[in-house]
């Protein structure tokens, strides 16, 4: 097997678009929204944090996400440099997403908003609601 594209550290230079509410606003908030928030990208990171992982585990691991939508999340994780995509050169195709090392970077965010949803949850009155929490490192 050998590897074809490894993207490891590779952070794109056009943002202009994809960026655009930051350039405006120059808000750290906002920026880090447009690059780990969202309904699933948080999801992501966290299944990535476990181990490198492949898209069909990833899909199996996120009920309710369309393959469409997961492979729009994962390259705007990847383009924007959290994720690194290994693609094999074998039949069938082999995919592989890891996170970088600013991927990893985001664990201590990840593993905030955790523990304050197992706090909200606990305000609901739901116990024992989450199986596990990211790593806090």
């Amino acid at each position: 097997m050998e590897t074809i594209i490894d993207n490891e550290a590779v952070v794109k230079k056009d943002f202009s678009e994809d960026l655009s509410p930051y350039l405006v606003t120059k808000c750290p908030v906002t920026l880090t929204n447009l690059i780990i928030g969202g309904k699933w990208k948080p999801v992501i990171i966290h299944n990535v944090s476990r181990g490198i992982i492949r898209f069909g585990e990833m899909q199996r691991a996120m009920p309710g996400v369309s393959k469409k939508m997961l492979t729009q999340e994962l390259r705007d994780l990847e383009r924007n440099g959290i994720l690194n995509r290994k693609i094999f050169a074998q039949i069938p195709p082999r995919v592989e997403y890891s996170l970088t090392a600013l991927g990893q970077a985001t664990l201590p965010i990840l593993y905030s908003m955790a523990m304050w949803g197992l706090e909200y949850a606990k305000q609901l009155g739901v116990e024992n609601w989450a199986t596990e929490t990211p790593k806090s490192t």
